[in-house]
């Protein structure tokens, strides 16, 4: 019989059971888990209950639940940047929202690729400036101001391609956050149940064939030749180590550490301001940066001279001459350019012999130079130095002297991905930042670089570490003060050291009432010792590091962008 024959009654539609219906609460938790995220971070509210007690209910995806916006943010963030996947995470309304706003920036600086999803007001309040509880009469703009991206969910049956959107967007080159807002009433709605849901796939970005022949026989043709990695070619660490093993010199950024081994012969690894690094560069007669946007704080406000020709790879096709101007640049993605250049250079450069072994030399004078500067210090750098590289540790740094000095250059990571640290500058994020690396599945513990005024912003996230049983090493180094302030204050402002003094709780007693296991250094000769008990612990333990014991750094700090031995943060 055909449909044509069929009387209303015997249509196809009427003979099928009718589709079963979900909750778009429901309906998010299920393409989230569909999708493969397996953890997610944030704070309950009143407005994103729909969505996470589906997620309860459901019971697929981990939920951590942060004590607050900022750290849920700073977690989503270093986990998406361990793992290699999309971190997630949830906030609520308004205020809510506007908590993150400082950790989703950092996100946006690291290119890290995160789901914000964030909630609106009842739609018949919403953008009308009516005083209902949460409401902002207009959050859409300080989400797009911290996001790559922003998009509303409007109407209940566009859920899922909104979705699929914002997902699109965070992944796709250059990464970075995209907040999603859904109406809370939005979320208590019911949509017909999806078929099938099925990940969205982003495909990287091609570079351009005839460019390609062009850097590839500037390359060739040079005899000093030298590399500049950036966060955006952590994911062609195969790639950049073979043209650096045909004879091209690497430095990096602080967030492209370890794309190329930083203890290879050729690597200058993220000493990239020192006064040797600045004699290699005039030396070399081309540079290839790939993947780095040639931060200020890293280039001396650009007033670094680099070499010439300067050719350049970013997915972001705007930071052509943003920084430097350049001789060549290719928009694309780093692993299929270098593999492209790769394909058509010799298997040996005519590099030669004598810059490949000034990179050592420089190397060694950067290293001895940041040394002197530690004083006492020395021993503590050397001993996270001996542990955390060779562990494989996740090794992450909030904004802190011993981060500015050490922990950015000279304590070695194992992978690109291991290391994690607050790139936009801003303090009190390493705490969240360390609980969301140690979720990402590693399985050495999570050592993490953290200051006591940073620590002060965050306090509360210690517990969700306890609570979570994460594995961290907290390493506190406790000066009772905003140490670089004060540095900046004595160079600057004649010593006069206004607001810079803080009153910090005693670790001790801090640590005991919230159930974390602690101990306190004061003196350098214990730190390895310290060190080693606590990795042999479970769960997140705190070494106190009792800096006003100890002494203070042989030379002082005062922040960049022309700080002390190893360069600013």
């Amino acid at each position: 019989m055909s449909i044509e024959t069929l009387s209303h009654d015997q249509s196809p539609a009427a003979s099928m059971p009718p589709r079963s219906e979900v909750s778009v609460g429901e309906l998010v938790a299920t393409y989230l888990a569909d999708i493969g995220v397996e953890i997610a971070f944030g704070v309950i509210s009143i407005h994103n209950m729909p969505i996470l007690d589906a997620i309860a209910r459901q019971g697929r995806i981990r939920f951590v639940p942060a004590r607050g916006e900022a750290g849920a943010l700073n977690m989503a963030d270093a986990y998406a940047r361990v793992s290699g996947k999309l971190g997630v995470a949830f906030t609520s309304t308004g205020t809510a929202a506007g908590n993150a706003a400082g950790a989703q920036v950092e996100a946006q600086t690291a290119g890290t690729p995160i789901l914000h999803i964030t909630t609106q007001v009842d739609r018949v309040f919403m953008d009308r400036d009516r005083a209902a509880i949460h409401d902002v009469p207009d959050q859409a703009a300080m989400l797009r101001a911290i996001s790559k991206g922003y998009l509303r969910i409007w109407e209940s049956r566009g859920v899922l391609g909104v979705l699929d959107a914002a997902v699109r967007m965070a992944l796709s080159a250059p990464a970075g956050p995209a907040t999603v807002e859904i109406p809370v009433d939005v979320q208590r709605e019911f949509v017909p149940a999806p078929a099938c849901i099925r990940p969205p796939v982003v495909d990287p970005i091609r570079p351009d064939e005839m460019l390609l022949d062009i850097a590839a026989g500037m390359i060739a043709r040079a005899r000093r030749p030298i590399l500049w990695l950036g966060g955006g070619a952590r994911a062609a660490s195969s790639a950049a180590t073979a043209l650096v093993e045909r004879g091209v010199a690497v430095v990096t950024s602080t967030h492209g550490r370890a794309v190329v081994p930083e203890n290879h012969p050729w690597s200058l690894g993220a000493f990239n301001m020192t006064p040797a690094s600045e004699a290699i560069y005039k030396q070399a007669d081309l540079m290839l940066v790939v993947g780095s946007r040639l931060r200020g704080n890293e280039t001396f406000d650009n007033r670094m001279q680099l070499p010439r020709p300067l050719l350049q790879i970013d997915a972001d096709p705007t930071q052509n001459g943003r920084n430097y101007a350049t001789d060549v640049f290719m928009a694309g993605d780093a692993r299929l350019a270098l593999e492209g250049l790769l394909a058509r250079l010799p298997e040996t450069l005519n590099t030669n012999h004598n810059f490949l072994h000034d990179i050592s030399i420089a190397r060694a004078q950067s290293e001895g130079m940041l040394r002197s500067a530690l004083g006492p210090y020395q021993t503590i750098a050397d001993d996270l130095l001996a542990r955390v590289s060779a562990g494989a540790h996740p090794f992450v740094r909030d904004v802190t002297i011993s981060n500015s000095t050490f922990g950015n250059r000279y304590v070695t990571i194992a992978r690109p991905e291991l290391g994690v640290h607050a790139l936009g500058g801003g303090i009190g994020q390493g705490i969240a930042m360390a609980i969301g690396a140690a979720l990402a599945g590693e399985a050495a513990k999570t050592i993490a670089l953290i200051g006591d005024g940073g620590s002060m912003l965050a306090l509360g996230e210690f517990l969700t570490a306890v609570d979570e049983g994460a594995e961290i090493v907290f390493v506190l180094m406790n000066d009772e003060a905003y140490g670089v302030i004060q540095n900046i204050q004595d160079v600057q402002f004649e010593g006069r050291r206004h607001y810079s003094n803080l009153s910090v709780p005693n670790f001790s007693l801090l640590a005991k009432s919230f159930g974390l296991q602690h101990r306190a250094i004061d003196n350098v000769e214990t730190f390895g010792a310290a060190l080693d008990w606590a990795l042999n612990l479970r769960g997140p333990v705190l070494l106190e590091v009792e800096m006003t014991k100890i002494g203070p750094f042989a030379s002082a700090f005062a922040g960049p962008p022309a700080g002390a031995a190893g360069g600013p943060a």
